[in-house]
């Protein structure tokens, strides 16, 4: 391992199917040097948006592959006076949605991780492939620079035997690895940790419920300071209702439909990952646009808001339940960050659990992490945004630290 510092600016990467999402940042100072997004890889319309130095450069291009995109990227960096190659970067941190039950911490990329990484695209088969396409493009681009996984899973390694075992054949769910993993980990530790700053406590001694509500959602319920329960599992599919994911749902629904409606395998996963959720139920999976229907009267947006409220309703009281002791409710994501009605529903008329929010508090236009909940009320509701890229550039630079110790 290289004798050079382990602090500096790291580069964090999130490649999906058919996009790459970066930032460079300084993990101390939380200070981001820049960031954009390579989008429609594969595509000819494919394009880059990279943001540095308070100014946005796009160019539009055909992108071939993973590694044609973090090309362009280190290009755009270079013509926005930093060269990737060269100076700066002394870490690289990806971000991989599966760990299985291989990866529970941030682990330094060699060669037999990235090959075990690959081994567990079957649980997650629409994510760790482009994962890798980015691990693997980044370390031929950067082949001097340590690089770092951080797993969406990690969190909730640890779960409670009673809240990550289905009730199943247990032969069959340990040949297949059949359990609950959870996703959205990096974004639920990243978010509870600072609700215990902002309440000056100790997260030891903290009971809390975070909902992280974006395109996909989860919900968490946080006691100690550790996961005892999530709401999606073996696959991001379980839980709550997301943009396109239908959530929670009888099982007996797939070989129904596989029957009945002559769907193979394939076209009910479709179906049920980008079909389903608010796209299913209204034809639209943004909330904004779902809002916009609901304004004009559409009773079908009306449905799908009235569904996506009452799932995240039940999950709030059974996490109450499990927790025994609720001490703070907290939003996060697009849609938790910046919706006050869904946050206004999903915690309305709980005032006897001690539960109230401040309409003025929930309403106000404030992007920073915040109070909204109502003066005098027992349980503190909160708003913090979420910032994975630095909770993973955090998690490599110590990987790196320790290896260089």
């Amino acid at each position: 391992m290289s004798s050079e510092r382990a602090d500096g600016l790291v580069l964090v990467i999130n490649s999906g199917s058919s996009s790459i999402k970066y930032q460079l940042l300084d993990p101390e100072s939380s200070t981001v040097a820049a960031s954009g997004m390579v989008d429609r890889i594969g595509e000819a319309n494919a394009g880059i948006e990279h943001r540095a130095e308070g100014l946005t450069v796009e160019r539009h291009e055909p992108v071939a592959d993973h590694t044609a995109g973090l090309r362009l990227v280190f290009e755009m960096f270079a013509e926005t006076g930093r060269d990737l190659a060269s100076e700066g970067v002394h870490a690289v941190g990806h971000r991989v949605v599966h760990g299985g039950e291989v990866f529970y911490r941030p682990t330094l990329i060699d060669d037999a991780v990235v090959t075990a990484i690959s081994e567990l695209s079957s649980l997650a088969p629409l994510h760790n492939p482009a994962n890798v396409a980015g691990i693997e493009s980044a370390r031929k681009l950067l082949p001097g620079v340590p690089q770092v996984a951080v797993f969406d899973t990690a969190f909730f390694h640890s779960l409670p035997d009673a809240a990550k075992t289905y009730a199943i054949d247990a032969k069959v769910a340990a040949a297949q690895g059949i359990r609950k993993y959870g996703f959205h980990g990096t974004s639920h530790e990243y978010v509870s940790g600072r609700v215990a700053e902002l309440l000056d406590r100790d997260p030891a001694d903290l009971n809390q419920i975070v909902f992280h509500l974006g395109n996909g959602a989860s919900a968490s319920a946080i006691k100690g300071g550790h996961p005892v329960d999530t709401t999606m599992g073996l696959t991001p599919l379980e839980g709550l209702v997301m943009g396109t994911r239908s959530g929670d749902l009888d099982p007996g629904i797939v070989p129904h439909l596989m029957r009945s409606a002559d769907l193979n395998i394939d076209q009910v996963d479709e179906l049920l990952n980008r079909n389903s959720g608010l796209k299913g139920l209204s034809g639209v999976n943004d909330f904004r646009e779902l809002q916009r229907l609901i304004d004009q009267g559409d009773a079908a947006a009306k449905l799908a808001y009235d569904v996506y409220i009452h799932r995240l309703r039940r999950y709030l009281g059974a996490y109450m339940v499990e927790l025994g002791r609720l001490d703070a409710i907290t939003f996060t994501a697009g849609v938790g960050e910046n919706s006050p009605q869904v946050r206004a529903d999903a915690l309305a008329e709980l005032s006897r659990f001690g539960i109230a929010v401040d309409p003025a508090l929930n309403t106000a236009k404030d992007r920073t992490a915040r109070h909204i909940s109502a003066p005098g009320a027992e349980v503190a509701v909160l708003v913090v945004p979420t910032n994975e890229e630095l909770a993973i550039a955090r998690a490599a630079q110590r990987v790196v630290a320790a290896e260089q110790v």
